[in-house]
């Protein structure tokens, strides 16, 4: 019976996976460790691997996460950040615009593991977005000579209504012979 308090002490300190979503580009690697509320975080990011070590969670139990990747990447190049629901990395890959079949060297599955879908882009996808820096503000400044969407202000650059744009828009001959609401 001690033996197996002794293997439930061992259990209880061991650490846990923490959930790893991760996606691709020709140069780079979304990497995003799904932890909320970490402290004591550790990372260590060199040429061949990523090792992250931190408490969290609602019961701050401790996690840790060991990846050997696929080929060599550029860890002076690489940033993450702490934040309070997750700890998302941009890992530089060493051979740019190289895909990798796999994120891991070893060809195995691993539960804790998965494709983040709203970052992942195939090798064959345009790469038009990555070129173009996403600016909303500067998007609808663009859109048309709109002005804005801020009540529209009077739709400016609406001539070439043979130079009566004032009028035309004043002036609604079907206004003129509707009845009184009553």
């Amino acid at each position: 019976m001690a033996s197996k308090s002794n293997k439930m002490a061992d259990t209880s300190s061991t650490p846990l996976h923490a959930a790893v979503v991760w996606a691709q580009r020709k140069d780079k690697i979304y990497l995003t460790i799904n932890l909320e509320d970490s402290i004591d975080t550790q990372i260590d990011i060199n040429e061949n691997s990523f090792h992250f070590k931190g408490k969290g969670g609602p019961e701050k139990k401790q996690y840790e996460v060991k990846l050997d990747f696929f080929t060599e990447i550029i860890p002076s190049d690489s940033k993450y950040q702490v934040l309070p629901r997750n700890v998302p990395c941009v890992i530089k890959k060493k051979d740019d615009g190289e895909f990798w079949p796999r994120l891991l060297k070893e060809k195995k599955k691993v539960h804790w593991l998965k494709t983040d879908f709203a970052k992942w882009k195939d090798e064959d996808d345009s790469d038009y977005e990555e070129d173009v820096p996403m600016d909303l503000n500067q998007m609808m400044q663009n859109m048309g000579g709109m002005g804005g969407m801020g009540g529209m202000g009077g739709m400016g650059g609406m001539e070439g209504m043979d130079g009566k744009e004032e009028e035309s828009l004043s002036e609604d001959s079907d206004d003129d012979n509707l009845p009184d609401l009553e």
